[in-house]
């Protein structure tokens, strides 16, 4: 399940629920015109409400409720843009219209606009305290442009508000898990369980943070857990698999991530993984095709070219080695691993200085550190335009 999509879906829920209050507008158009535009908006004719909408802007540039109404059907339409230059409009001719800054507010939302949806969000929230609507939408807004550390104080109030809503308590913990606020993710993740016993993605936000904090045996105790609760959870095998290949239990890495692939043959990473694991327990023959699997689908992932260039090298095929090699060090010249192996196929080709040459690139590189797991399935949305 895709975790921002679920608290997304919330939040449009709610923000389908706010439109403008025609009864406190205030009323400067010809009543007959007015009636008719009212009476056509609820009919969901929009075109023609809208046309009588523009022909009273057009006879008095000063009805803030036209433009007002304008925008609404704009956004209703999903033309938020549009419907940003009408409220925006109407806000100027009366800046305390109700309903107006609400609804500019969620247009811009919707629009993807987060840092210029959360001022309109702000001055309703300071006429309406405490609103759980307007909370929410002020620390999704500041999720959506990765202000994490903001965001977690508004989705915090947002969830006490509804001791039920679990899709705000999970892009809380996401948020702690994004501002490295570990054991912020442990608290939200008890609270998760309380509501749900049996939340697979609770049990791996605590394994990411966990894994952070360097407790590798926690991390996996907490993916276990996670695989418990629900087999098929997205990444809940390759998670595992990943943990346990970092502590080199290679044969039941392989095991998870073979799991993870039957779940979705799509997982590249977990791919790649496996064909390292079968290299490590010189399974060549079953690790070639998993690394070949994962150059297909990535050819940028550094691993895989890394561990075939091992495969091929192991295997007597010092050409394609070679070739894998370059691939990889053409993606990251400074990896130490793949000069020193480089310079053992050279070796091997009877190319000494070439060897050599890779040798010393390898001393003055870096080996390459095992990346994040929160990287790797859990990094944060790009949502802001």
């Amino acid at each position: 399940m895709n975790r921002f999509s679920q608290a997304t879906l919330v939040v449009c829920l709610i923000a389908s629920l706010a439109t403008i209050d025609s009864a406190f507008a205030q009323p400067a158009a010809p009543a007959a015109d007015r009636t008719a535009a009212l009476s056509l908006e609820q009919q969901g004719q929009i075109v023609e409400a809208e046309k009588i909408w523009k022909a009273i802007t057009q006879a008095d540039p000063q009805s803030s409720e036209a433009f007002a109404h304008l925008g609404l059907l704009e956004a209703r339409q999903q033309h938020y843009p549009t419907a940003v230059e009408y409220y925006r409009q109407a806000l100027r001719l009366s800046p305390e219209m109700p309903g107006v800054q609400l609804n500019l507010g969620l247009a811009l939302f919707k629009a993807a606009d987060y840092t210029n949806a959360i001022p309109p969000f702000i001055a309703e929230l300071q006429k309406h305290p405490g609103d759980p609507r307007l909370v929410t939408l002020i620390g999704m807004s500041h999720y959506g442009i990765g202000d994490y550390l903001v965001a977690i104080p508004y989705l915090e109030r947002a969830a006490e508000k509804d001791s039920t809503d679990l899709p705000t308590r999970f892009t809380e913990a996401q948020c702690c898990l994004w501002s490295k606020q570990y054991q912020c993710v442990l608290n939200v993740e008890k609270e998760i369980l309380g509501l749900n016993e049996h939340s697979s993605e609770a049990e791996m936000l605590a394994g990411e943070a966990l894994d952070e904090q360097g407790d590798a045996a926690g991390a996996i105790a907490q993916f276990r857990a996670a695989i418990i609760a629900n087999p098929r959870e997205p990444n809940a095998h390759f998670g595992l698999g990943y943990l346990l290949w970092k502590q080199g239990n290679f044969a039941e890495a392989a095991a998870e991530l073979e799991a993870e692939i039957e779940n979705d043959p799509t997982q590249m990473q977990a791919h790649a993984y496996l064909g390292a694991s079968y290299e490590r327990l010189k399974q060549y023959d079953k690790a070639e095709p998993e690394l070949l699997a994962a150059i297909a689908g990535d050819a940028a992932m550094i691993l895989a070219h890394r561990e075939l260039g091992i495969v091929y090298a192991m295997t007597g095929r010092n050409e394609a080695a070679l070739k894998e090699f370059q691939l990889a060090l053409k993606i990251d010249p400074q990896d130490a691993s793949a000069h020193a192996h480089l310079a053992n196929v050279y070796k091997a080709m009877g190319r000494s200085d070439e060897a050599k040459a890779e040798l010393s690139a390898a001393g003055n590189s870096n080996e390459q550190a095992d990346e994040s797991l929160t990287d790797m399935i859990n990094r944060p949305p790009t949502l802001a335009p």
